[in-house]
């Protein structure tokens, strides 16, 4: 985003937030689904040992997180998949929950509970960003194109 502000300043172009946010946010998510074939392992391990098909829900979840990366980056899917991210964030986040609570060692989990106090909001800016300079600025910019 700071790229994108510094190049609109020199350039004397108009910002486009919405679309640099969604640029970012897809980024973010094509980074998170390295982590699913990264640390596949650890990842499974954050999951409850009664959570059926524990391996193939890290695969599963990692492609996901793929297909929403990628669609936000496509202007016709962009505010649908931001949508979709803001729903992943919290579904996502009892996982986060239970490996913070049973330590699990990935990601910081290992610090225990105190690292759902860097998590917790984390994800609530994330799920901020998605919403407000996304969804938000994305159903502005459809406005403001249609005058």
């Amino acid at each position: 985003m700071t790229i994108a502000f510094l190049r609109s300043k020199f350039s004397g172009q108009t910002l486009d937030i919405a679309k640099y946010s969604f640029w970012g946010l897809g980024a973010a998510f094509m980074f998170f689904s390295i982590g699913h074939i990264v640390k596949t392992q650890g990842m499974v391990e954050m999951l409850p040992s009664w959570v059926p098909f524990r391996l193939a829900l890290v695969y599963l979840t990692g492609l996901l997180e793929v297909v929403i990366g990628v669609a936000l980056f496509v202007p016709k899917y962009q505010s649908p998949a931001a949508k979709i991210a803001i729903i992943i964030f919290v579904v996502f986040f009892p996982a986060n929950i239970y490996a913070a609570l049973n330590s699990i060692g990935l990601g910081g989990h290992q610090w225990g509970p105190v690292y759902l106090l860097i998590r917790g909001p984390l994800q609530l800016i994330l799920i901020a960003w998605a919403y407000f300079l996304c969804v938000q600025g994305y159903n502005k910019r459809s406005l403001s194109d249609s005058y």
